[in-house]
């Protein structure tokens, strides 16, 4: 693993990097799943389909962590 690589995954794994993406996973992974599955979760009409609830939390944090490690990297290079 480059040294570079070796930064990139420090900052991703970063206290405050995790926490800013828990945060950004937490609210729009909520607000996309009730405009999402709204059926299920307020009415209880449909089946939740956890596999999508999963995903919906997960892409945020992931896009949040990433380009928070991605901004620290570069803010480091200028």
């Amino acid at each position: 693993m480059s040294e570079q690589q070796s930064s990139f995954i420090s900052d991703w794994l970063l206290p405050s990097t995790v926490k800013r993406a828990v945060i950004v996973g937490a609210v729009v992974g909520t607000l996309l799943s009730l405009i999402n599955q709204w059926q299920a979760i307020i009415g209880g009409s449909a089946p939740i389909d956890w596999l999508k609830v999963f995903l919906t939390y997960l892409v945020p944090y992931g896009v949040s962590s990433y380009s928070t490690a991605a901004s620290l990297r570069d803010n480091r290079k200028s």
